[in-house]
């Protein structure tokens, strides 16, 4: 491979375009044409056009990696995910598609993976991609919005975060103080002082489960309302 043409981009500081004979193009970091001592005429070896083609990915995947956290906080496996995802390109009108070949698209997919998890690396580096705030964040969030452990144990295990973030993130959901306590709130909230009827508080208890509250929690403040109940008459 022969470089035709080499310079610097018009619409982003730091970033070459590198020219082939073929017409093809690839965009590199400035460290990377000093690093690999890029220059117009010059022939690439094959080991040399192989790392060209790595840096170039490598550039890629961050760029997209920052513009993906910074959109919002997501778990290290969900990154990679996004990252690892082919990009799939329409076709122009009246090209004629020729469907991948089956095992040299899993290649792709496998190199591209392994590109994104180094990616992640160096994102955890920076600071910008962190399991454990992440998990904390989640539980802060459900939390706040009335839902219970079970709810986020859920939502941290359809999230990818690791099983070993759990546990500290969810003390950071409401607690009870005193015999007042978040689930207290729903419960009130959703029978608006209707009689604590066994049918009541059978649909009342239903809908705390739906929001991820356990049995004893559930029973224990379906009790207190049937005592507060009962104390008003």
């Amino acid at each position: 491979m022969i470089i035709q043409k080499l310079e610097p981009s018009q619409h982003k500081a730091g970033r070459w375009l590198v020219w082939f004979e073929d017409g093809s193009l690839i965009r590199v970091g400035e460290g990377d044409v000093v690093s690999l001592s890029l220059y117009e005429g010059k022939e690439l070896s094959e080991g040399e056009a192989e790392a060209l083609t790595d840096a170039a990915q490598h550039r890629r995947l961050s760029e997209r990696a920052v513009d993906l956290l910074s959109a919002r906080p997501m778990s290290r496996r969900d990154l990679i995910d996004k990252l690892s995802t082919p990009i799939r390109r329409r076709p122009k009108p009246g090209q004629e598609v020729t469907p991948p070949d089956p095992d040299l698209l899993e290649g792709q997919r496998q190199r591209l993976r392994a590109a994104a998890e180094g990616v992640a690396d160096r994102m955890e580096e920076l600071g910008l991609l962190d399991d454990g705030e992440y998990a904390r964040t989640v539980a802060r969030h459900y939390g706040a919005k009335g839902y219970g452990e079970r709810k986020v144990r859920d939502e941290l295990y359809r999230r990818g975060v690791p099983r070993e973030y759990w546990e500290e993130a969810l003390t950071q959901l409401p607690r009870e103080d005193g015999e007042e306590g978040p689930i207290d709130a729903l419960v009130r909230r959703r029978l608006r002082g209707a009689e604590p009827t066994r049918e009541n508080l059978k649909r009342t208890s239903d809908w705390l489960a739906r929001r991820g509250f356990g049995w004893d929690e559930i029973s224990s403040a379906l009790e207190r309302y049937r005592e507060m109940a009962f104390d008003d008459e």
